[in-house]
């Protein structure tokens, strides 16, 4: 099955995403991590407070036995662990004021975001379509790191936290399926075009009327159009 690999500079088919109906704005999706940031976004963020308290990398030493235990049977378990004693302590006002500090400070590394995915972004917003990233990242770092790079503006639909007697913990983890469901209790039930990177993206892609693959290699392009069941649209950003 071929797939067409499109120029960063070109837009997505717009016979295939073309305004719904009148002036009713399209509907355009954006994943984050992979398709506009590189890595993974709450990942850095919870390295980033291992790496600034030498309490927290104790009691995870102290955890190592659990983590190691359950690491071959499920990866969930050691990762929700790790990411519950970086969070240890944060009560909401605070947490919220670290994820902005720390979005403000990712918002600055060089070449940590993906310019042709940015650039996609803004354009799809000066044609007037309505623009969402919907993101296993959490809401609030998510939006703080959109704020500082201009795009305050864009709907984020994300992973959320709750408050805990030890500090912040999972409420929503918007990844796979999920991100469908977030999107109907957002009040959004169809979109035309969505931009993806892995095969977490399926669900939200699946509904587009364009399906958009970033930097997919080949062996991933084969896999998402066989869950699909069509051919797709293949990016290749920098």
């Amino acid at each position: 099955m071929s797939v067409p690999v499109e120029p960063a500079t070109a837009a997505p088919g717009d016979d295939a995403a073309a305004t719904p109906c009148g002036d009713t704005p399209r509907v355009v999706l954006f994943d984050f991590d992979g398709v506009l940031i590189r890595g993974d976004s709450f990942a850095l963020f919870v390295r980033s407070r291992y790496a600034g308290s030498a309490w927290r990398k104790g009691v995870a030493l102290l955890a190592s036995p659990v983590l190691l235990l359950t690491w071959p049977l499920s990866r969930r378990l050691p990762l929700y662990l790790l990411v519950r004693i970086a969070l240890l302590g944060l009560r909401e006002p605070r947490y919220r004021a670290v994820a902005d500090a720390f979005a403000a400070v990712l918002a600055r590394r060089p070449k940590q975001f993906c310019r042709d995915g940015l650039n996609r972004l803004r354009r799809h917003q000066a044609e007037g379509d309505r623009v969402i990233v919907v993101t296993g990242c959490e809401e609030t770092l998510a939006t703080g790191i959109l704020r500082e790079l201009g795009l305050a503006d864009v709907e984020v639909v994300a992973s959320q936290l709750r408050p805990g007697w030890l500090g912040m913990r999972r409420r929503r983890h918007n990844v796979g399926r999920r991100k469908v469901q977030s999107l109907a209790e957002y009040g959004v039930a169809a979109w035309q075009v969505a931009y993806g990177d892995s095969m977490y993206d399926v669900a939200m892609l699946k509904q587009a009327g364009e399906a958009v693959l970033v930097n997919g290699t080949p062996k991933l392009c084969k896999k998402v159009e066989k869950a699909l069941g069509r051919t797709l649209t293949r990016v290749e950003w920098f």
